[in-house]
């Protein structure tokens, strides 16, 4: 078996990392969410959920991958032999299949509207009519399948290069160039008249909407939004050398992920606000109000090109993380037979992902339970699937694994830090599973 691969730095792991957490759920679903949930007192729980639960588990993760070095089925298998606990890493793997099979659907959306930005096709619409191209881009089989493919095609030829000379290598020029796309939105919007009552709106809370309802959507954010839960993480943190310190690295990828997540709201809300929209728009914010936005500025296709480049940036980012966790336990290592997995595996994704696809045209009225193909993968993997596996990361770490193996992981890079430690072992141990139970039992009715 050849050499485990690595990040050929501890940078281009850390914008790997952010890429993976920073994609559809920052800037599209953040905005969204806060604008249907009170603004900035969502913000404030967004943050303290994102620090207090969704941190943790991420540094759990990158614990079990750069103690075992392996993917993430072995590594619970190197960890916790002849036991159950590698169920957790198939469990990963096949969440991770189902969520790219949709999200490859949504990443497609995005290319069909940045080929129709570049081609003029978007110019001179009203708000109704975007809302009409939307639907029928979405609804056109042939288009939807065919941009679903071609974002999985992008996405193959980044994974199959492998870790330094794919996704390392593509990280490292998309997320610098994401952040830059992002400061020159956020100037325009703040530019806006009218724009500091979408500022207001965004990071002045009113402690008086305080509902548990928007505690617990706050929570479920900022947990999917790091994409915890698959094992993606363990994955990534596999290829890291023993030298890095992981809590600065977790706290590199939290710290990018609120910042991009400020940055989208700064971007929508000033410039909704701005031309007297309403931010509760849900989640045809992005597609459909933030173009018609776009519309009224001076040279608006230009910043809506650069926004559609930025969001497929991040999306892209995300799906190739998405697909490793795939290939790395196909390939097991071994760094020859990544191109033919990678192939594989985003084929096998594209031909699951083909009813996702068309669940808004000729499948839209073929449902199970009430739900389409496409909103049962969403509620199957985001709902279920996500919060279990974080839930049992926490388990894992905190109890199946002897606490000084995994404080020596921790410490390993970085010195003894006894506080820290004793702080983020208690969280992942007591606060983690609990406010993860609270956010599945809403998710599935129950609360």
């Amino acid at each position: 078996m050849s050499k485990h691969e690595q990040w050929s730095s501890k940078l281009g792991f850390i914008l790997a990392a952010a890429g993976s957490a920073i994609g559809l759920g920052a800037i599209w679903k953040f905005p969204y969410m806060a604008g249907t949930n009170g603004g900035g007192i969502f913000l404030v729980f967004f943050l303290l959920m994102t620090i207090f639960i969704g941190g943790p588990i991420l540094l759990a993760e990158f614990i079990i991958g750069r103690n075992s070095q392996k993917d993430a089925v072995q590594s619970y298998k190197h960890l916790a032999p002849k036991s159950a606990w590698p169920l957790l890493g198939y469990g990963g793997v096949i969440a991770s299949f189902l969520i790219l099979s949709f999200y490859s659907v949504v990443g497609g959306w995005i290319l069909s509207y940045l080929v129709r930005s570049l081609t003029g096709g978007l110019s001179g619409l009203s708000q109704p009519e975007y809302g009409a191209t939307f639907e029928k881009i979405i609804s056109n089989p042939v288009e939807a399948v065919a941009v679903q493919l071609l974002f999985l095609l992008l996405t193959i030829l980044v994974v199959q290069g492998g870790v330094q000379q794919g996704i390392e290598k593509a990280s490292k020029y998309m997320m610098p160039a994401l952040f830059i796309l992002f400061i020159i939105l956020v100037i325009r919007s703040l530019t806006l008249n009218g724009a500091m009552a979408g500022v207001e709106f965004l990071l002045k809370p009113d402690w008086s909407a305080v509902t548990g309802q928007t505690v617990l959507l706050a929570l479920g954010q900022s947990f999917f939004a790091l994409s915890v839960g698959l094992s993606v993480m363990v994955t990534y943190a596999s290829y890291l050398p023993k030298g890095e310190s992981l809590a600065k690295s977790a706290f590199s990828v939290v710290g990018l992920n609120i910042l991009i997540s400020l940055l989208a709201g700064l971007v929508i809300f000033p410039a909704v606000f701005a031309f007297g929209l309403e931010p509760e728009a849900g989640p045809g914010l992005v597609f459909v109000v933030l173009p018609a936005v776009f519309e009224e500025l001076a040279f608006g296709g230009i910043f809506l090109t650069i926004f559609l480049v930025l969001l497929l940036f991040a999306t892209l980012t995300s799906a190739f993380s998405i697909l490793e966790i795939i290939v790395a336990v196909l390939s097991k290592g071994n760094k020859d037979k990544r191109k033919k997995y990678a192939w594989i595996s985003g084929l096998l994704v594209f031909a699951a992902g083909i009813p996702n696809a068309l669940s808004f045209g000729i499948l839209s009225d073929v449902t199970f339970f009430g739900k389409t193909f496409f909103d049962l993968a969403d509620f199957l993997t985001s709902n279920i699937a996500l919060p279990l596996g974080a839930l049992f990361i926490a388990i894992f770490v905190g109890y199946a694994l002897p606490r000084k193996m995994v404080r020596q992981e921790l410490e390993q890079g970085s010195g003894e830090q006894p506080l820290l430690f004793r702080m983020w072992y208690f969280s992942i141990r007591y606060i983690v599973p609990v406010g993860i139970g609270f956010v599945f039992l809403q998710s599935i009715g129950i609360l």
